[in-house]
C-alpha cells in the first residue's frame, strides 16, 4: 500500500466492517464490567479442600480461623463482626497476575449488602518489583497504593470500586515473582441496615 484509502473502512477487515454496520452499543452507559482476574487461589472453607489439609499441615488453617485473627479484624473497623464462621482463601499472585475492577457488592445476599470487611495479610517475595491497588475515593478510581512491600497487613471495609494491576517482577527474575494474600471476609453481626458507604 503506498497511500492510504480514502475511506477508514477500506482498512477494516470483515469484523471491522460488520461493528460500522451494526454497532454493540445501544444506550449510553449500558455496558457491564464483569469482574475478571488472573491468580491462583485456593478456599480454605470446604472440609475437602485438598489447600485445606495443607494449610492444617503449616498451621496457616487455624492462624486464620483464631479468634485474635477475627479480632483484628473488628477493633480495625469498631464494628462485631461474626464470631463462628468467616471466609478464608489464599491467593498468588505471579508475573502480570492481577485483579480487574470490581466492587465485591453482593445485593442479593441479605448479610452482605449493606457492607462486610475484608482483611488482608500480604507478603511478598525479593523478586516482586511492583504492584499496585487502585480503588474508589469519592466515586473515581482515583487513588492507589503500592501493595508489594514484603509484608503488610489491610483492613477494608466493602463493597467499593478497586482493581489490582499487573504484578511486575524484577528484570530476569519473572519466574519467581510471588506475591501471597491471606483474605479473611467476615460478615457484620448484625448486619447494617443502611449502606456502608
Amino acid at each position: 500500500m503506498e497511500s492510504f484509502p480514502s475511506e477508514f473502512s477500506d482498512l477494516l477487515n470483515k469484523r471491522g466492517r460488520r461493528l460500522l454496520t451494526n454497532p454493540p452499543m445501544k444506550r449510553n452507559y449500558s455496558d457491564s464490567l464483569r469482574k475478571t482476574m488472573r491468580v491462583k487461589t485456593a478456599t480454605l472453607n470446604s472440609r475437602k479442600s485438598h489447600a485445606l489439609d495443607a494449610a492444617h499441615e503449616i498451621g496457616l488453617a487455624e492462624m486464620m480461623r483464631s479468634q485474635s485473627f477475627r479480632a483484628f479484624a473488628e477493633a480495625i473497623v469498631g464494628m462485631p463482626v461474626q464470631r463462628k464462621s468467616w471466609g478464608r482463601q489464599v491467593i498468588c499472585y505471579e508475573q502480570g497476575d492481577y485483579s480487574g475492577p470490581h466492587n465485591d457488592h453482593h445485593p442479593e445476599d441479605d448479610t452482605t449488602r449493606n457492607g462486610f470487611v475484608d482483611l488482608h495479610i500480604m507478603f511478598s517475595n525479593d523478586a516482586v518489583r511492583s504492584q499496585w491497588l487502585v480503588y474508589e475515593e469519592r466515586g473515581f478510581l482515583s487513588a492507589s497504593h503500592e501493595v508489594s512491600g514484603r509484608s503488610g497487613i489491610a483492613v477494608y471495609r466493602l463493597p467499593f470500586w478497586h482493581y489490582t494491576t499487573p504484578l511486575v517482577a524484577r528484570p530476569g527474575r519473572e519466574s519467581a515473582a510471588r506475591r501471597w494474600l491471606l483474605l479473611g471476609s467476615f460478615d457484620f453481626d448484625p448486619p447494617p441496615k443502611k449502606p456502608m458507604w
